[in-house]
């Protein structure tokens, strides 16, 4: 794990001044944005010490099926046994630190490592050793199997994301996410998210931004940037109908009041059965720190995985879902791709604000930035949490 040094600390009247009152506070310095060195610090003392996002369980179709992910520069390994369970894992083999897999793939009996054929189950158990006493002698006095599996990582999936926990001490996730789940089961009702599927067809879709992930949550954040951005979308859910929203320490975000339900030649999405009636046009999108964009609306869900690439490149990964495993099906393949095609427009427009600002990030003259005291209150509710963590990693929290 990474530690500060002199070049990567963050003086603590910085951060200070992120956490002042919103009308008098300053945002996070350009360092954080635009200063390579700070990729892995972030890595081991944000993301790495709390519940981020990973990758979607559905990347992973059949049970015995295993995929390589990179986590910021980590070798990682997803796999989902033989019972469906998904375990995740340091993508290395115990003997000599070689990468075990390089491309998905379907597991037919074990997981192979490359170099010396050593083998592992899908649980991330060591199942064979070769020739580790000498040529044909697959065993070795003194060596235990049991002690030199796969290194496991503490994972927890929910709404179909797969989350880790790298540091391994984080809060359970339960206490984690049900604040998010309180909150949002007075719209979906008791355990809505249990009614949600991925439709085999207009569920996905990829974009990468040149930019900081950092900058993609705030931009998520607030609805300000609404009527320049998303002109389009401001004509049926303006700017005065958006509302902010402070969940806890860790979640922040906006809601809307008039949400455009979808409709194809007369064919409409299944809704929580649950939803209020005089909220049905109601929607809320919240930002999950570090690295998780959520939305729920009465016809679907979506989530955003933000993978950080570099200090100014992430790759931002949707998945929709929708509501009952009736709404999958080819009678509704149109709605769906209506849904998804909305959404793609919505966040293909905010590109260029999120690169604009990582630009803007290489000019001493910008110093954090200020807020607007009245929409930008998400926005600054996420810069005091980076902070936070950064102060907390340096040992000045």
């Amino acid at each position: 794990m990474s530690n500060t040094n002199d070049t990567q600390r963050i003086p603590m009247a910085t951060l200070d001044a992120v956490r002042q009152p919103i009308a008098e506070a300053n945002g996070m310095p350009n360092a954080v944005y635009d200063d390579p060195a700070l990729f892995e610090f972030e890595r081991d003392n944000v993301l790495g010490k709390t519940w981020a996002g990973l990758a979607f369980a559905s990347e992973l179709p059949k049970n015995g099926f295993a995929k390589p992910v990179d986590f910021m520069g980590l070798p990682l390994a997803i796999m989902r046994n033989r019972d469906g369970e998904l375990k995740v894992f340091h993508n290395i083999c115990s003997h000599r630190g070689m990468i075990m897999l390089r491309e998905e793939t379907e597991v037919e009996g074990m997981v192979r490592c490359p170099y010396h054929s050593w083998t592992y189950d899908l649980n991330g158990n060591l199942k064979g050793t070769p020739h580790i006493g000498g040529v044909g002698k697959h065993t070795a006095e003194g060596f235990v199997c049991e002690k030199h599996g796969l290194k496991e990582i503490r994972a927890e999936v929910w709404m179909g994301i797969v989350f880790i926990n790298l540091s391994g001490d984080a809060e359970p996730f339960e206490d984690f996410i049900s604040p998010l789940v309180s909150r949002w089961e007075d719209f979906t009702g008791k355990g809505g998210f249990e009614k949600v599927f991925v439709a085999p067809t207009g569920s996905n879709m990829e974009l990468t931004v040149e930019a900081n992930w950092k900058l993609a949550v705030e931009n998520y954040c607030e609805a300000y940037h609404l009527p320049w951005v998303h002109p389009s979308l401001n004509t049926y859910s303006p700017l005065d109908q958006h509302y902010n929203l402070i969940v806890n320490d860790w979640m922040s975000g906006q809601g809307s009041y008039t949400y455009n339900l979808s409709d194809v030649a007369g064919t409409s999405l299944p809704q929580f059965t649950d939803w209020p009636q005089d909220k049905i046009r109601q929607a809320e999108y919240v930002s999950l720190y570090p690295n998780v964009l959520l939305g729920v609306q009465a016809d679907h869900a979506f989530a955003i995985i933000l993978q950080p690439q570099a200090n100014n490149r992430t790759l931002e990964k949707l998945q929709l879902s929708y509501v009952g495993e009736e709404a999958t099906g080819d009678q509704y393949a149109a709605c769906r791709s209506a849904v998804l095609e909305s959404w793609k427009v919505v966040f293909g427009e905010d590109v260029f604000a999120v690169e604009g600002m990582q630009d803007g990030r290489k000019s001493p003259a910008f110093t954090g930035g200020v807020f607007s005291p009245v929409l930008d209150g998400p926005t600054h509710h996420f810069h005091t949490w980076v902070a936070d963590q950064y102060a907390r990693a340096q040992g000045e929290g």
